[in-house]
């Protein structure tokens, strides 16, 4: 078990000049780094990126993971050097059981190129696209944005990789159900997944599988390992692209979509299935799986219901009665969300919610 972790070597290491340390050279740094060899049926490992003000809805997130959850988690999370000590504060305080590891890693670039990927989108939001050669001991992996609240275990959507084909590397959802409000397919400058996309906040990676393919793409004949094609999509296309690295997950996967497993969109549930209309069935009839509230909505006035949900869980005092101080109290909460297009199928927002404290209780009941 590593939770503390010196950045000293990391940060003198990366400020090395280009022409003394470049591609390679990360690489070489990166795996040097001392990772808990773990068997993936033994403990799910679940990665994200924090930079900025996002120390509050990170931790949000990692609570709603704990909450549920049955095996063991093993959290990777990227931050920025100042929130390193925040982070450790605050999970050295978690009840976890011991079923919670985690690590915390310094946000981390190829150096001839570092200022390129830094800009792009949001600040540190490309991490995501380095985690299969950083993490080269960890097998599969579960990467989900700051924003996102589990609602029920992380094991239920772990078990995709089971149901993976042998060609298939990565699952993610649609960027939408409805595409007469999709942005791709009304406004994208370069190739995307499918019909409308794809959404990047909740991706599931079998990296062994991803380190070792070789993709088809547009720049070359030459098929290219994942190490290899970042860069020249990023020159290729970066005038072109609105949404960062999802955009380019998007052209990898148009390029190679017999290598993507989609999502249910009750596993990405966003303000978009709700704001114009109702538009994820699997959600209404089995209830949101996974939250993900883009756009900042947990934390302004415009989509309360989103907002309801993040407070509830935020607000949640481990060891507490669930029904009690998480479920009856957001419930209440809700319903007066109903003037709001997101508040009329707020059922929507408990419904799975309801189901895994049930199961919960019924697994503590059994032993």
């Amino acid at each position: 078990r590593c939770k503390n972790l010196s950045v000293s070597f990391w940060n003198s290491y990366w400020m090395l000049p280009s022409d003394v340390c470049g591609m390679n050279c990360f690489w070489e740094a990166a795996f040097r780094y001392d990772y808990v060899k773990t068997h993936p049926s033994e403990k799910m490992h679940l990665a994200v990126v924090a930079c900025g003000e996002r120390l509050e809805e990170t931790v949000t997130m990692l609570r709603s993971a704990i909450i549920f959850s049955i095996k063991p988690l093993q959290f990777h999370i990227f931050a920025e050097d100042q929130l390193h000590e925040s982070f450790k504060d605050i999970l050295d305080d978690f009840p976890y059981e011991g079923k919670v590891n985690y690590t915390l890693y310094p946000i981390t670039f190829p150096t001839e190129s570092a200022a390129e990927w830094k800009k792009l989108f949001k600040p540190c939001a490309s991490q995501r696209l380095f985690l299969p050669l950083i993490l080269k001991n960890v097998d599969s992996l579960l990467y989900v944005d700051t924003d996102i609240l589990f609602l029920r275990p992380v094991d239920d959507i772990w078990s995709f990789l089971g149901k993976f084909n042998s060609t298939q590397i990565a699952a993610m959802a649609p960027e939408h159900e409805e595409p007469r409000i999709g942005w791709y397919n009304r406004f994208a400058r370069h190739p995307y997944y499918g019909v409308t996309g794809i959404n990047s906040g909740v991706m599931l990676m079998n990296m062994t599988r991803i380190r070792r393919k070789y993709f088809k793409n547009d720049m070359t004949p030459v098929r290219l390992q994942w190490g290899e094609i970042l860069m020249p999509l990023l020159k290729k296309y970066k005038l072109n692209i609105t949404w960062g690295d999802q955009d380019l997950l998007n052209i990898m996967f148009f390029h190679n979509p017999e290598s993507l497993y989609v999502f249910p969109c009750q596993w990405n549930y966003r303000p978009d299935h709700c704001i114009y209309g109702s538009n994820c069935k699997e959600a209404e009839e089995e209830g949101i799986f996974i939250l993900h509230g883009n756009r900042g909505v947990y934390h302004d006035d415009k989509q309360p219901t989103f907002r309801a949900v993040y407070e509830a869980i935020k607000n949640y005092s481990f060891g507490d009665d669930l029904v009690h101080s998480l479920l009856q109290p957001l419930e209440l909460e809700l319903q007066k969300t109903m003037h709001t297009y997101c508040g009329r199928v707020y059922k929507v927002f408990i419904k799975q919610l309801t189901k895994s404290i049930r199961d919960l209780y019924a697994r503590r009941s059994k032993g």
